[in-house]
């Protein structure tokens, strides 16, 4: 069975928190049965399978695939025992986050949660925007979204954020761009 690898750069809040719900052992039992070719590193395929959704589908792949950007840190192409501390303590602080506003417990997020949701974190968006919205992310085509496209969209919303941020000079929900502009804070935004 291979060992993690060892970690230069250990992200010690990470560590703490997530050993504060399970034993060095346990954590160590997760990522190497999540490691399926015991190479050292979960690879985007190895993190999909390695996720559950609460929905009996596999894990979005785009989220993975933007999860994989996020914490992959030394570019390697996958994700190390230390990377994955960080990313498992930020898909449970998501969960923590989904199951609050899963108010019926259902297991997915309608448009009512989720507007409730995006006004919580700052955003007052119409309710037709969030049901256009859900139905970009529902894969499903159910009206409602799984914990994984509820990820998705949250930091797509947050990345469209930061990219129209720039052009909002009075900071009051208006930008003037020119289409170059435009173009330019889509492509910063393709996760």
């Amino acid at each position: 069975m291979a060992r993690p690898p060892p970690y230069t750069r250990v992200d010690v809040k990470s560590l703490l928190k997530i050993f504060k719900r399970y034993s060095y052992f346990q954590f160590v039992c997760i990522y190497l049965s999540s490691d399926k070719d015991g190479n050292g590193r979960i690879d985007a395929n190895e993190l999909q399978s390695a996720l559950s959704n609460g929905v009996h589908l596999p894990f979005n792949i785009n989220t993975v695939s933007m999860m994989m950007k996020m914490f992959d840190r030394d570019g390697s192409g996958g994700i190390e025992f230390n990377e994955f501390a960080a990313l498992y303590d930020y898909v449970y602080r998501w969960k923590t986050c989904f199951q609050r506003y899963d108010t019926d417990r259902s297991g997915t997020i309608d448009a009512q949660e989720m507007q409730v949701a995006l006004r919580s974190f700052g955003y007052d968006l119409s309710h037709p925007f969030v049901c256009q919205m859900l139905r970009r992310f529902d894969r499903t085509t159910r009206g409602c979204i799984a914990f994984d496209d509820f990820i998705y969209a949250c930091v797509c919303l947050h990345y469209l954020t930061d990219a129209f941020r720039p052009y909002d000079h009075n900071r009051n929900g208006w930008a003037e761009m020119n289409f170059e502009q435009f173009l330019m804070a889509a492509l910063s935004i393709i996760v």
